[in-house]
């Protein structure tokens, strides 16, 4: 009887047809190797296409060592400037004097002729705001919605990037200082007897404003609870509490205080607290509970009883 050596074919397949049964399963794979080869070099051309469309036709940079050699002063103090910074952090590959001023080849080669680069003080405000955008639109993505741009205000009408004051946002002027250029009729407010210490320098217009554009009225900072604006600083006002001022939730802090400055103790939009407080509780005044009559509720406030007008953990009366 004939004996045959080790198996070697697979299960339920044709004797002597395994060798072509490989040799299609290679075929394939190799079909399969340069289709996936074919497809990705398209996108890899579009991608290098793409950085070199956003770049400039090859060769239009010169380098920022070209650029001192005429804009010495310029460039004296570029070395510490955020925007070198973070060329420097990218293996020096990013531009510098070239990422604002667009390819400076042109503008080399005609001796300097200032038509041929792009010079933010001859553009317009919106020229200018655009071209920051490309590398800020991620950080600022509501400028377009500030009332700043919308006058025309432009970012080099309070940022400068080579003769800034501050170190921090490049600012023209350190705040207020900057903000009351423009703000006239908000600084007499911070002179007045009772006001956030701005001029001293303890609070800063930012903290509480966005410059570059929000979704509520003058620029106030977006917070999940607008209050937060406030509370940030003046914590024991935070809450939250057991039996919340429907005032302090519904219309915020600016329902009873003047944010900037004013007249009253604790910025209250009004000299007398019970006046104040009668504008919702109106009749309170009238009432047997609180005295014998209106007179007497006037001439006592309020908070001599209610101590805890934010809000209280205790009392629904907000009494202590």
């Amino acid at each position: 009887m004939r004996r045959d050596g080790p198996v070697s074919r697979l299960i339920g397949a044709v004797p002597g047809r395994l060798p072509g049964l490989q040799a299609f399963l290679m075929l394939l794979l190799c079909v399969g190797m340069l289709s996936v080869a074919a497809n990705a070099a398209p996108a890899h051309g579009a991608k290098q296409a793409n950085v070199q469309a956003s770049q400039g036709p090859s060769g239009d940079y010169v380098g920022t060592d070209t650029c001192a050699t005429c804009h010495e002063e310029a460039a004296k103090g570029f070395a510490s400037n955020p925007h070198t910074k973070i060329a420097m952090m990218h293996g020096k590959s990013g531009v510098t004097c070239e990422g604002c001023h667009g390819p400076g080849k042109a503008h080399v080669d005609a001796g300097g002729d200032a038509s041929k680069i792009f010079n933010p003080a001859k553009a317009t405000a919106k020229e200018v705001d655009e071209r920051c955008l490309s590398c800020h639109a991620g950080t600022h993505p509501n400028f377009e919605r500030s009332p700043h741009p919308k006058a025309g205000v432009g970012c080099t009408g309070c940022h400068s990037i080579h003769a800034a004051k501050t170190e921090e946002s490049l600012l023209k002027a350190p705040q207020p200082q900057l903000c009351y250029q423009c703000h006239t009729d908000v600084k007499p407010s911070f002179s007045m007897p009772f006001h956030h210490r701005v001029n001293e320098g303890l609070v800063k217009c930012s903290d509480c404003h966005d410059t570059h554009g929000t979704f509520q009225n003058t620029n106030l900072r977006n917070t999940a609870d607008q209050n937060m604006i406030c509370t940030k600083c003046h914590t024991e006002t935070r809450g939250p509490f057991v039996f919340e001022h429907a005032a302090v939730k519904a219309e915020g802090c600016t329902a009873c205080h003047t944010p900037h400055g004013s007249q009253n103790a604790r910025l209250l939009n009004m000299p007398n607290i019970a006046t104040l407080c009668n504008q919702c509780h109106s009749p309170v005044s009238a009432g047997t509970v609180h005295g014998v009559g209106a007179g007497s509720i006037t001439s006592t406030p309020c908070i001599s009883c209610h101590t805890m007008i934010h809000g209280s953990n205790l009392s629904q009366a907000f009494v202590r």
